[in-house]
């Protein structure tokens, strides 16, 4: 049954006393609408809105109605703790949050509580591992609602997902010729070119996807050159922008792959 609540209740009165056994009241005419404050309750009693019938007397009473036809409410008595007794015509009738409630609401929070292993949670109630949206990277929720981190699905046959690259590092490729041709392996790497004369890298054909890149750099004195290999296309904002020169000494450019073939050098360039 759950159990309805309203701000805006008016509290009102008993139209005719009622003995110990009665299962519905009536109140004063024409307020049962304000009493109840606008909350409607299904049939079938899956709702319940409670009451205190002679409310902070001796004789308070406190029931849930579960059935309301305009003054007339059908009522389970002797709720929160209190005994069922006869109340006279005029006795007040007012809704309230009662001590069966707060407990309702503490056993919740406390369920809820209990859903997060207290291994995950520090001192100060930070979960262990939580991103920036609070939930732990490594928390995951099984079939049946229980929570599951990395150690205890390991016997489960659960596999957890790793990162396709679990570093950005660089990795150097350094040359010290007048010549080289990039190949496969240099994706994702920092080439670094370094020679006292003029030094040419060829881009070449088929062997690069769209997407990929390369980055150069020259540490040597001799100026390094982007140079096609013949059939593939470069663009570039160099002065040859087919053919483009990185401007001085540890000057970097890094080399796109934007579709088949066809490349662009963004960086330091002449």
């Amino acid at each position: 049954m759950t159990r309805k609540y309203s701000s805006t209740s008016v509290e009102t009165t008993l139209a005719a006393g009622v003995n110990s056994s009665a299962t519905s009241i009536t109140v004063a005419a024409g307020t049962g609408s304000a009493l109840m404050g606008g909350v409607s309750l299904a049939a079938g009693n899956v709702d319940s809105f409670g009451l205190a019938l002679d409310y902070d007397t001796i004789n308070e009473e406190i029931v849930w109605v579960t059935g309301v036809s305009s003054d007339t409410l059908t009522i389970v008595r002797a709720k929160a703790g209190t005994t069922a007794i006869a109340h006279t015509a005029g006795a007040s009738v007012k809704h309230v949050f009662t001590g069966d409630d707060a407990t309702f609401f503490t056993a919740g929070t406390a369920t809820a509580d209990a859903a997060i292993p207290k291994s995950l949670v520090t001192a100060k109630g930070d979960v262990v591992g939580a991103t920036a949206s609070g939930v732990p990277d490594n928390l995951a929720v099984g079939t049946n609602g229980q929570v599951l981190t990395a150690d205890s699905t390991a016997s489960m046959g659960i596999t957890w997902a790793t990162p396709a690259v679990s570093t950005l590092n660089l990795t150097l490729n350094a040359q010290t010729g007048t010549t080289y041709s990039l190949v496969a392996g240099d994706v994702n790497k920092l080439v670094t070119l370094s020679n006292a004369s003029a030094i040419t890298l060829t881009v070449p054909n088929g062997v690069f996807t769209t997407g990929q890149q390369i980055n150069i750099q020259q540490i040597g004195a001799g100026q390094v050159t982007v140079a096609s290999d013949g059939t593939t296309v470069l663009t570039s904002t160099g002065a040859t922008s087919t053919a483009p020169a990185l401007r001085a000494r540890y000057s970097a450019a890094t080399i796109i792959c934007t579709s088949s073939n066809n490349f662009t050098v963004i960086g330091d360039l002449s």
